[in-house]
């Protein structure tokens, strides 16, 4: 076998293993050969000595570097289906394939991923609002990119936008938003800044605070 397969099935595990722990309450791990396209108790036992994964109370689990190691190949996955959708514009299956591919071929290095994070605006959320683990760009702005997601609160007046995701954690904010057609995909035009943002969606002109205008991550239209 060669040796970038064993290293894209040995990510594959990491992967599902990191997938199951964002799911509250789910089931322990299936890695048997039926789960996988392949049999992975030899990419297991490599990962073993690794120290990538060990053994808990619910069986295989992550260790510290396992979790480091696997949020770099989540990060890289999410971030290249982000790039496909909201750049390219491909469709859902298309955008999976591609991203997958780019995950296991690491042509997006750790420095080439942090680009691509800094050019979509350092999303929070792949395009099925799935977390992408954040990275160090994300906690130090970069002058070196400009994004080509920004949040609303910095676009220009008079500029027209499609909304391409919303940041907020709080469901009555996103709800209220909603009603108005604040939704991603919609297309949207700022007015004015102050008192308070004032955009027009569809035919109807919506004030915004500050904070929430802040949330609305758009892309000129």
């Amino acid at each position: 076998m060669k040796q970038d397969d064993r290293e894209e099935q040995i990510e594959e595990i990491l992967e599902r293993l990191w997938t199951l722990g964002e799911q509250a309450g789910a089931a322990p791990p299936d890695l048997t050969s039926d789960s996988f396209r392949f049999d992975p108790a030899d990419a297991i036992a490599d990962a073993r000595r690794r120290n990538w994964v060990g053994t808990g109370r619910d069986g295989l689990s992550l260790t510290a570097d396992g979790e480091r190691r696997a949020a770099g190949i989540i990060r890289r996955h999410r971030l290249a289906e982000r790039l496909l959708f909201d750049v390219i514009h491909l469709d859902s299956e298309t955008m999976e394939a591609g991203a997958c591919e780019l995950e296991h071929s690491h042509i997006l290095s750790e420095e080439a991923t942090d680009r691509v994070c800094a050019f979509l605006g350092h999303p929070p959320t792949c395009p099925h609002d799935r977390p992408i683990p954040r990275g160090r760009c994300c906690d130090k702005f970069s002058h070196e990119v400009r994004p080509l997601v920004t949040p609303l609160s910095q676009g220009p007046i008079g500029q027209g936008y499609r909304v391409v995701f919303i940041a907020s954690r709080s469901h009555r904010r996103m709800d209220r938003l909603a009603a108005f057609g604040v939704v991603p995909g919609a297309t949207l035009r700022l007015h004015q800044r102050l008192p308070t943002f004032m955009i027009q969606v569809g035919g109807t002109d919506i004030a915004l605070e500050g904070e929430v205008a802040a949330d609305i991550f758009v892309v000129p239209s």
